[in-house]
């Protein structure tokens, strides 16, 4: 059971790692604010776009990657 859980946490660790990495950073949006009103459509449309759903993504796997934390913490106190 508890390598089963292992392998499972370090899957979801490298699919955090993944989608952090693929994200675009914030500096990126600087640009468009000096250039004007260009990212006022994107901004109402952003769940939408391919950057809204990888920080959706991220946040549903960094709560994955803490739960199993938490429970391979509980395994490893218990000895199961």
């Amino acid at each position: 059971m508890e390598l089963a859980l292992t392998i499972g946490y370090i899957v979801i660790a490298l699919a955090l790692t993944v989608v952090v990495l693929t994200q675009q950073g914030k500096n990126t949006y600087a640009s468009s604010a000096i250039m004007g009103s260009g990212d006022t459509f994107f901004s109402k449309n952003k769940a939408n776009t391919l950057q809204g759903k990888l920080e959706r993504a991220t946040a549903i796997v960094a709560v994955l990657f803490i739960v199993m934390s938490v429970v391979l913490t509980l395994f490893s106190k218990v000895g199961l």
